[in-house]
């Protein structure tokens, strides 16, 4: 951004941060799990748009938890390190970070690790405490914290506090549940019963939110025709009639009460082409 600041050149930024995903009590447990793992996991969660923790109650915990399990040994098998379908971490530097996160809270599903091919098992942490590491930086990895809120208004609180993200996501049969989280939240993208298939779409732009409170998820958008609007420069182009000078005399000075009261009409009136 330094170097592009020096030519004045268009910069847009994708960052990451931390996506938050609320689960609302009124879903089936087990239709959110399986678009949960999918996402979370994709790519041994090393992906900038994955649901990054979730929020919900602890009546929805107690039955989200065993539809993950469930979801994960139907993605990975009962063995995921086996499974040709589950990445690994990218170095050796995260996955020692990642190592170091699986102290946090309480493990409830996964856990495993092995350095020897930087695996770590799909993961589910479970009495995570807003404080802990976990919840102080993007995961980016097959770990999914789960953070306990009592009403649909705590976990809007609890996400508006925080940087804000580059993705969001929310779970719910009711649409007003959605429509809210929506209404009263900021974020680069949101899906609504689902996960980041919207990047898939070259219509929907991809980007920071871009404020002095978003550095975390970025500035600007691409994607599709986006990318080119935002790299390309939106020149103003006014082509005049070499003729018809008497009406440009209205703009030529001395100013008579009868110009000035015309000037302003037509500054006005955005519809008018005069001036």
């Amino acid at each position: 951004m330094a170097a592009a600041a020096k030519h004045l050149t268009p910069v847009t930024l994708e960052l990451g941060g931390k996506n938050p995903c609320y689960v609302d009590d009124n879903c089936d447990p087990q239709t959110v799990a399986n678009r949960v793992a999918l996402f979370r996991y994709f790519n041994a969660g090393q992906t900038c748009v994955a649901p990054d923790y979730v929020l919900c109650s602890p009546e929805m915990q107690e039955r989200l938890v065993p539809a993950l399990q469930s979801a994960i040994t139907r993605f990975y098998g009962e063995d995921p390190r086996s499974s040709p379908d589950l990445g690994r971490i990218i170095n050796e530097k995260h996955f020692q970070r990642l190592q170091g996160l699986l102290g946090c809270g309480r493990v409830a599903i996964g856990g495993q690790s092995e350095e020897s091919d930087r695996y770590i098992a799909p993961t589910v942490l479970v009495d995570v405490q807003e404080t802990e590491p976990v919840m102080q930086e993007e995961i980016f990895g097959p770990i999914l914290p789960i953070v306990n809120v009592r009403s649909l208004d705590e976990a809007i609180d609890f996400i508006n506090r925080r940087e804000k993200p580059l993705a969001l996501y929310t779970f719910s049969n009711s649409s007003q549940v959605v429509n809210q989280v929506l209404d009263r939240t900021s974020s680069c993208g949101f899906a609504g019963n689902d996960g980041f298939l919207y990047l898939t779409l070259p219509s929907m732009p991809l980007g920071g939110v871009g404020d002095a409170h978003a550095c975390h998820s970025g500035m600007g958008r691409y994607h599709g025709k986006f990318s080119f609007d935002t790299f390309s420069h939106h020149r103003a182009c006014l082509l005049s009639c070499s003729g018809l000078e008497k009406l440009h005399e209205v703009h030529y000075s001395p100013y008579a009460d009868w110009k000035k009261w015309l000037i302003r009409w037509a500054l006005g009136y955005q519809g008018c082409t005069l001036l």
